[in-house]
């Protein structure tokens, strides 16, 4: 597998708290701040079209109504995913995978593509994106670390292209974190870091491999978190995080 060289910060769906999230808008906001790697979330339309979205319904972030599965790409592709964060953002529509990896490309980021399939479609989700991803991405640039809360997700990851990292995804402790780490030959360790307690990341220390954690906007939790042992965290303010871990000691 691809060794990898992960920086302390990594930009939550783009740069979270100055544009709307997982939109192109965000990711170019990112890279505007300085930020080497974003994170973003991909879904699959009623009709499998790969889109960067994190919840399961459209109300929160777009114009639209109801859940992502129900709605097919023709449908998601007119609506507004700007204007519910700032008028200044009217019209930002949700990209595709292959719009946000595009872009991605062409601003030299690192990425964390989490994968966030709707009930009953990880193995599906997984698929259509590593397909796309692999298709897009760069021989010559290290590819992306994908992750994901669904281990079937993971495991389907692993299949299809063993050499690309994997990023255990874990909301809470997991009694069984270390079997399934191994199982799914995780590069990663990515955990909550607003939850967990140190003795938890001296725990995870122990499978030697770097430890992230989201989603941290606070430079004194960061700080901690990076004293307890976390490699790099997730956030919406990178340069704020940005600041505090690489000047001041």
């Amino acid at each position: 597998m691809t060794s990898l060289l992960i920086p302390k910060v990594i930009g939550h769906r783009g740069a979270k708290a100055y544009a709307p999230e997982n939109t192109l808008s965000s990711i170019r906001t990112a890279a505007d701040l300085g930020v080497e790697w974003v994170e973003v979330d991909v879904k699959l339309t009623k009709d499998g079209v790969a889109i960067i979205f994190h919840d399961d319904d459209l109300d929160r972030t777009t114009n639209g109504h109801g859940p992502v599965k129900d709605a097919d790409w023709a449908t998601i592709s007119e609506l507004d995913a700007g204007s519910w964060y700032g008028d200044s953002f009217f019209g930002e529509p949700v990209p595709t995978l292959e719009q946000l990896l595009d872009t991605v490309i062409d601003l030299n980021l690192g990425l964390n593509l989490e994968i966030k399939p709707c009930a009953g479609r990880e193995v599906e989700t997984a698929e259509v994106a590593l397909d796309i991803a692999t298709r897009i991405w760069p021989d010559d640039r290290p590819p992306p670390l994908i992750s994901s809360f669904q281990h079937v997700s993971l495991e389907t990851a692993m299949d299809m292209m063993p050499e690309w990292p994997r990023g255990f995804l874990m909301d809470e402790h997991l009694e069984n974190w270390q079997e399934l780490v191994g199982y799914l030959q995780a590069a990663t360790i990515n955990i909550n870091g607003n939850t967990t307690k140190e003795e938890l990341v001296e725990e995870y220390m122990e499978a030697h491999k770097p430890i992230l954690a989201y989603t941290i906007n606070q430079p004194d939790k960061a700080r901690e978190l990076i004293r307890w042992g976390v490699d790099g965290v997730f956030s919406d303010n990178p340069d704020v995080m940005l600041e505090e871990l690489t000047t001041k000691h």
